[in-house]
């Protein structure tokens, strides 16, 4: 078997997120479709080392997906979680952060503010940190 397959922890959850980073980060979208997944396969790991367990012979990543400024104040970074079985040559994609925004994405619309999308559970909370980050650039 030549390079790494990818599996999923939970592929309808993982694959809703992905869907809301391309809705609404075309550039990290692509970047991890064009760029990193074709890497990982490879086997070059990407991110940075999260934990390594030598029993299990697995080794978890977290991979900073490129993400606006802005965005990653009031939201967080945009991270693709996943765990390498080196003697399978498995990739499990477990889980992109943060969960909430991503989530919230998929179900509804979302508006923005200022550049940034808001959420729609919380649109004050996210306002006030927008308004707030810029007032603080000024």
């Amino acid at each position: 078997m030549e390079g790494f397959i990818f599996e999923y922890l939970d592929e309808n959850d993982f694959r809703k997120k992905e869907r809301s980073v391309r809705k609404y980060n075309m550039l990290a979208f692509k970047k991890l479709t064009f760029n990193y997944y074709p890497e990982l396969r490879k086997g070059n790991f990407l991110g940075e080392e999260v934990s390594r367990n030598e029993k299990d012979k697995t080794i978890s990543y977290e991979l900073k997906l490129p993400t606006d400024d802005l965005f990653a104040k009031v939201h967080g970074e945009i991270r693709v979680h996943y765990t390498v079985y080196t003697e399978k040559k498995i990739i499990l994609l477990t889980n992109i952060t943060p969960e909430g925004i991503l989530d919230e994405g998929h179900r509804a619309e979302l508006s923005t503010y200022k550049g940034v999308m808001i959420s729609k559970t919380n649109p004050e909370k996210d306002m006030f940190k927008i308004n707030l980050l810029n007032m603080l650039q000024k």
